[in-house]
């Protein structure tokens, strides 16, 4: 199970951001590359702590939500829905400024959740409900994946 906690996954993933081009097309989904960039930045601020969100509904309960989201071997479909609070489209989350400034910023924040044993993690996923340390890392590499997917990476 691929997870940011392992040195090579995080590799992987930082491989994949620096890859990045600013007319990369999407394949699914209304983000611009540059608008998943930020959003993926703020799902980073959102993990520390710096990015507060309240709970969101779920059709199902949290822990079998994470489970599934988590643990069931298959990669995120398209078209997943995000909070209104990280839903770039609709004028949430940090707006694009400069794409190469925005993607280190993206990799530095990547670099450091990966990295750094004394980066906070919060406890509560707004969808997921609690989250252990080991279930973040999860998540990080599979939401990474999934927008990195997203155009083509």
């Amino acid at each position: 199970m691929k997870t940011l906690a392992r040195e090579r996954d995080a590799a992987e993933i930082l491989r994949r951001v620096e890859a990045l081009r600013a007319d990369a097309a999407r394949r699914w989904g209304r983000m611009s590359v540059h608008q998943m960039v930020c959003h993926l930045t703020d799902s980073c601020r959102m993990l520390t702590g710096e990015r507060t969100m309240p709970p969101a509904a779920t059709p199902l309960p949290r822990p079998m939500m994470r489970w599934i989201a988590l643990y069931l071997p298959m990669r995120w479909p398209p078209g997943i829905q995000t909070t209104p609070e990280l839903d770039q489209t609709a004028g949430g989350g940090t707006a694009p400024i400069e794409f190469a400034a925005d993607v280190a910023e993206l990799t530095t924040r990547l670099r450091r959740i990966a990295t750094d044993p004394d980066c906070r993690f919060v406890t509560e996923h707004p969808v997921f409900g609690t989250m252990s340390r080991s279930a973040w890392y999860r998540w990080a590499y599979l939401h990474s994946d999934h927008h990195l997917r997203q155009f083509g990476l």
